[in-house]
């Protein structure tokens, strides 16, 4: 079920990579109470680092939603033994969203296995991956989202690259797993007006997230653009998750290691906050 925007009139939500180089997961859960941020999205590696009951009470004491937490997935191993192991990792991964009160664990799926070519094999790995983790997920009620990443990671981070993919992965795999949408790694897909009326008829969209992609694009993982500053029509695409039913969580999500990152966390926290109000 969608949350009412009525109870989150300000949707707006800060993943915490888009300034992980300048400030610890402490200083962005206080900057985003600062900035009136009132929802985080963290990485396992942020939160490891400053521990995981530590990061648990500062996100209470400051109030904040944990819209989703980053992430979980990986699962295609080139042996028995390194699929086990990516599933007792996600296991883990959902034991610490739980501690966090995060609302969906978000998966990037994995891609091919060193050394093979078997995309196929691949993504029936993803799909034997997601059907075993659901068994530990769903009695605890934890959401997995899985996030179609744009087909230049298909060999290495994800080979679930559309919407429509992911749809059909939570139409075989069943409750308790739906999609998040990022606008950079789905924005090119002809059929993704379709694709997100099929995900907000079944309810499965768990996240929302923004940036923008640039051109030219430098990298094609440390160069996202801050909103309004690339090609992406991000107020159509919204209409179009709005339209399917999504009333929650915008999260701004920005790698740029030669931009953003550079920046004083303030500054962008701010320009955040304009663009969202101005662009998304």
């Amino acid at each position: 079920m969608m949350r009412n925007l009525a109870a989150h009139p300000d949707p707006l939500s800060l993943n915490t990579a888009t300034v992980r180089e300048r400030w610890t997961l402490p200083q962005i859960i206080e900057g985003c109470a600062r900035h009136n941020i009132r929802a985080i999205a963290p990485w396992r590696d942020q939160v490891a680092a400053c521990g995981l009951d530590t990061a648990a009470n500062l996100i209470r004491s400051h109030g904040l939603r944990v819209n989703g937490y980053c992430r979980g997935g990986m699962f295609p191993a080139a042996d028995a033994a390194g699929r086990a192991k990516a599933i007792d990792d996600n296991r883990r991964a959902v034991d610490e969203a739980l501690t966090l009160g995060a609302e969906c664990l978000i998966l990037v799926v994995g891609a091919l296995p060193s050394g093979s070519k078997d995309i196929a094999g691949a993504r029936q790995q993803v799909h034997d991956g997601i059907a075993t983790l659901l068994d530990y997920a769903r009695p605890r009620g934890m959401k997995l989202a899985i996030e179609p990443l744009h087909p230049m990671y298909a060999a290495d981070r994800a080979c679930v690259n559309t919407l429509g993919q992911a749809n059909d992965l939570c139409d075989a795999l069943g409750a308790g797993v739906g999609v998040a949408v990022d606008v950079y790694h789905v924005w090119w897909d002809p059929l993704l007006e379709r694709e997100i009326a099929r995900a907000g008829r079944h309810g499965r969209i768990l996240g929302f997230h923004v940036c923008d992609w640039l051109v030219p694009t430098s990298d094609m993982l440390l160069d996202r653009g801050m909103m309004g500053d690339g090609i992406i029509d991000i107020p159509r695409i919204r209409g179009w998750v709005e339209a399917a039913g999504y009333a929650d969580c915008i999260e701004v999500e920005i790698f740029s290691a030669n931009n953003w990152w550079k920046r004083d966390p303030d500054e962008v926290l701010q320009v955040v906050r304009d663009r969202y109000a101005t662009v998304c």
